[in-house]
């Protein structure tokens, strides 16, 4: 697993952390039950907090992505993958609310806003 961290984000680094662990989750990248790095290695690697991980590990826990097992680290949680797409479900939506802030303050109409999601959408796939 590969984590990328940018420090000129405005996304907190445990937030950028919780979210490439999510999406390699998500993407089957990180299987269910296989050891996550340490949180001091992580946190050696990537060059930052040991508690900047330790808070992306527990809201990783409290969200039900991964479990901890005291004394013998971190593992991938058996996914539940409707709880995976709905985490996906709400990254979206908040993305949407914000092009339609953006497009209000714009004035830029909905159909105009359809009409870049297709031809966006067409390129991806």
């Amino acid at each position: 697993m590969n984590i990328i961290i940018s420090n000129s984000s405005e996304t907190p680094i445990y937030e950028q952390i919780k979210q490439a662990i999510k999406k390699a989750i998500a993407s089957n990248e990180l299987k269910e039950n296989e050891v996550l790095p340490s949180i001091r290695n992580l946190a050696q690697n990537l060059r930052i907090s040991v508690m900047t991980v330790k808070k992306s590990y527990d809201e990783l826990e409290q969200e039900g992505f991964i479990k901890t097992v005291q004394g013998k680290g971190s593992y991938v949680a058996p996914q539940n993958l409707e709880l995976i797409k709905e985490e996906q479900i709400k990254q979206i939506e908040k993305h949407i609310e914000k092009i339609v802030t953006i497009s209000q303050y714009a004035g830029i109409g909905k159909d105009e806003i359809i009409e870049l999601f297709d031809y966006f959408y067409g390129e991806q796939y």
